[in-house]
């Protein structure tokens, strides 16, 4: 999301885009063989050693296409996680096989009760203040109302075949961690908004009402540009935090919770806005809208509420 690469980045958001449109359900192998998985795995692991610029592009693309991918818990929290660590066999070993999709790994940040992605996931690795834990034990899955997410609980007393300790600060590592994750729902939130206006703008031109296009109603054409201007601050909030959390600044907790704040809260403003302008067949299965709307409520609960953040930002003046 820098200019310097925004070249590399509408290429790779074209080519995400082009691949997530054939099916919604996209399997692990296909993103070990696009390469998404080792964007941020050092070269000398098997990966492409890019930063997470790159990878919040296929974050943001994932959400425009509502794919199950399972790219968050086995790809952008998996090898964040493995990145804050100390140099050890393991973990070397661990980033190497997850380029390769040798294995799948998930995280358990605190709570481990709702773990993305952690069903049928090879090693689970469970972050504590005295490191990172590795463990096999498996994950119990837990239902939720969105069914392009899989969520799972891990049992927070269970054996660590491992303890891998961190290579700095092991608080600072944890609330990187967490700036992490809630940066790339932020994008993901991003990604199925836009998606969301296009489908809104696209319907309101096509269907028509008293001989003219329900775009021409003034209410829906306000409607629209208040969507429109939501996703240009949260575009603005998300891009910021984007590049605070790649370059690892001082401010990247303050940038990671005025995006996830702001953009996820609009995402289900946005997604609710849009089944109402498309009318009766908007609250239907078939128009898939509803898919858009359960996936922007939990990614407005995942890794802290709008309301966490706000207070997070709110302690800075105290």
């Amino acid at each position: 999301m820098t200019s310097e690469f925004a070249e590399f980045h509408d290429e790779l958001r074209s080519v995400a885009g082009d691949l997530l449109a054939k099916d919604r359900r996209v399997q692990w192998s296909t993103l070990v063989d696009a390469g998404w998985v080792g964007l941020e795995v050092p070269e000398q692991s098997g990966g492409a050693g890019a930063s997470f610029a790159e990878v919040a592009v296929v974050c943001a693309e994932i959400g425009r296409a509502a794919s199950a991918t399972g790219y968050l818990g086995g790809a952008v929290l998996a090898v964040g996680a493995l990145n804050t660590l100390q140099p050890s066999d393991t973990r070397d070993r661990l980033l190497t096989d997850i380029a390769s999709g040798a294995v799948r790994v998930a995280v358990a940040l605190d709570p481990f009760d709702f773990v993305p992605d952690a069903e049928g996931a090879d090693r689970i690795l469970m972050v504590t203040d005295r490191g990172v834990g590795v463990t096999d034990v498996p994950a119990v899955p837990r239902p939720v109302v969105d069914e392009t997410r899989s969520l799972a609980a891990v049992p927070p007393d269970a054996q660590l075949t491992d303890l891998l300790p961190f290579a700095g600060d092991a608080g600072a590592a944890v609330q990187r961690l967490h700036d992490r994750a809630a940066v790339a729902i932020a994008c993901d939130s991003l990604g199925l908004s836009e998606a969301m206006l296009d489908a809104t703008v696209g319907y309101a031109k096509v269907r028509h009402q008293f001989g003219r296009a329900i775009g021409s109603f003034q209410a829906v054409k306000h409607a629209c540009a208040d969507m429109l201007v939501s996703i240009a601050v949260s575009r603005q909030l998300v891009g910021a935090a984007v590049q605070a959390v790649a370059e690892d600044r001082p401010d990247a907790g303050s940038a990671a919770s005025m995006a996830k704040a702001h953009a996820c809260a609009a995402a289900v403003d946005i997604a609710g806005k849009a089944m109402q302008l498309h009318g009766g067949i908007g609250y239907t299965w078939e128009s898939g809208i509803h898919v858009y709307l359960k996936r922007a409520t939990l990614n407005r609960s995942l890794f802290g509420s709008p309301a966490v953040h706000r207070k997070r930002l709110a302690q800075r003046y105290l």
